[in-house]
């Protein structure tokens, strides 16, 4: 064949690969808004992305489970899905295919599907949940976000109001459409975000989520705007222990609290470690911990159940956060004010002993200090651990990337096979823990190994706080990952 002929063909397997992605994408947008479906591959997000990305996912999940996924094996399985009556669900298309090339060639693939998603017949209704964000910073703008572009028909979470203190002026209320619609980190908001002034309102997406000002959280009756039984989601930072945050359930209309910090005198829950510990029935508050508290843990839970963890210490080096100065100037705790974008700061963190209370087996065995660096998102936690039994960068390796690929830990960790990964790649990654495989060192004797774990420590959070929500407000549908 020539060279121009060879061109040709590329073109032409190019072109077909991308007529199958965009049908690939209609697939994913039908299941999404007619049976609230959600396909994701290997934990990836598939809803809203373009046919560039959808083939770039494919092509590491081909590489993740080394075997030769295609965009074509996805769509024949997606259409499998289309054709099978599912409740509302979450579906790992990647391991859905995967399992296929492992099984009988002469399969009729809808049996394939049906007999893999069996378990979905046994799942109980569920009702949506209202949900209000007191606070609108960081953390409570990625969950707004989050919250309305998964929306879908509104069988889980629906956003209804946000509080925020101090008058809402139309300024105010613009500045707040603002902020929603473009971020310097995380980029423009994909949708649409209006302010309506004449009703104190945020319209996102076509909806209407209430903005309320309020100075104290018991102050607020949400039954005024038609939610009931909502689960507050306090972003704020003020109200950390039980007392402070049992306020939001004097409220009318509010149900359950959720902290987006770690928090005194309430469950700090790891989603995906400890989760189930503590039924929402019975408790009414909880924490979802740190971000990094999120981003190692799952790691070390690995570690501890597989070789066992005698001791260690935790590095972080994280991003700045708010809490720094910009420039050199007066702040209550020492080197955080200096500028944040200019300096490396030293700095403590409690996550190593944060860690016991969702590892309850890891009491006392851990330090930690951290490291404010000049970016503004996406932090890497270093793991030094002696082990109880003796391992190789190999096998070590080998377990985490079966926790990734299967289990209960496939939603928080993400094995990472680049020899190139920086802390820019891993923004806007869905699971709070990315493991560096090719960064892992164990020494010869093998009961000392050092992980690298890269975190986004605002979106990656934000994903497990979604996740803890959808647990305590008893909306989880339908999984198969």
């Amino acid at each position: 064949m020539s060279l121009d002929q060879t061109y040709e063909s590329e073109l032409a397997f190019q072109a077909d690969r991308r007529r199958a992605a965009v049908e690939f994408i209609k697939i994913i947008s039908d299941l999404w808004y007619d049976k609230a479906i959600e396909l994701i591959l290997f934990r990836n997000q598939l809803i809203n992305r373009n046919v560039s990305e959808i083939l770039n996912l494919i092509e590491y999940a081909s590489e993740f489970v080394q075997k030769p996924i295609s965009i074509f094996d996805a769509v024949e399985i997606s259409r499998a899905i289309k054709e099978v009556d599912l409740p509302p669900a979450k579906l790992d298309i990647g391991k859905l295919t995967y399992e296929f090339h492992l099984a009988d060639d002469e399969e009729n693939v809808v049996n394939f599907v049906k007999d893999k998603l069996k378990g979905a017949d046994k799942t109980n209704g569920i009702e949506p949940k209202d949900v209000v964000l007191y606070g609108f910073g960081r953390i409570g703008r990625l969950l707004a976000r989050e919250l309305m572009v998964r929306t879908g028909k509104g069988k889980q979470m629906r956003l209804r109001a946000i509080v925020t203190r101090g008058e809402i002026t139309e300024t105010i209320l613009e500045k707040r459409a603002s902020l929603l619609r473009n971020d310097s980190v995380h980029g423009n908001f994909p949708g649409t975000v209006k302010a309506d002034i004449e009703n104190n309102a945020l319209i996102i997406n076509g909806t209407t989520v209430s903005m309320i000002s309020a100075n104290n959280p018991e102050d607020i009756d949400y039954t005024k705007y038609n939610i009931n039984n909502a689960l507050i989601i306090d972003n704020t930072g003020a109200y950390r222990d039980k007392e402070s945050l049992s306020r939001h359930l004097l409220s009318k209309g509010a149900d359950k609290v959720l902290l987006t910090a770690p928090g005194k005198g309430v469950p700090n829950i790891v989603h995906g470690v400890n989760h189930f510990d503590f039924d929402p029935d019975k408790v009414s508050i909880f924490s979802a911990a740190s971000c990094t508290t999120n981003a190692i843990t799952p790691v070390l839970k690995v570690i501890e159940d597989s070789f066992g963890i005698v001791s260690g210490h935790l590095e972080t080096i994280h991003a700045y956060t708010n809490d720094q100065n910009l420039v050199d100037n007066m702040h209550k705790k020492y080197r955080r004010g200096r500028a944040a974008a200019l300096n490396m700061v030293i700095t403590e963190t409690g996550a190593g002993s944060a860690v016991a209370k969702a590892l309850p087996s890891l009491e006392g065995k851990l330090t930690s200090n951290a490291i404010r660096v000049p970016v503004p998102n996406g932090s890497l936690a270093i793991l030094n651990l002696k082990l109880d039994n003796s391992t190789s960068k190999s096998s070590l390796n080998s377990v985490m990337k079966k926790y990734a690929l299967e289990g209960d830990l496939v939603e928080q960790i993400q094995y990472s096979l680049s020899n190139e990964l920086v802390s820019s790649d891993i923004v806007g990654s869905s699971a709070p823990a990315i493991f560096d495989s090719n960064a892992t060192i164990v020494a010869d004797e093998g009961n000392n190994a050092i992980i690298y774990v890269w975190y986004d420590n605002e979106y990656g959070y934000s994903q497990q706080v979604i996740r803890l929500a959808k647990h305590i407000s008893k909306v989880r549908r339908y999984t198969y990952y």
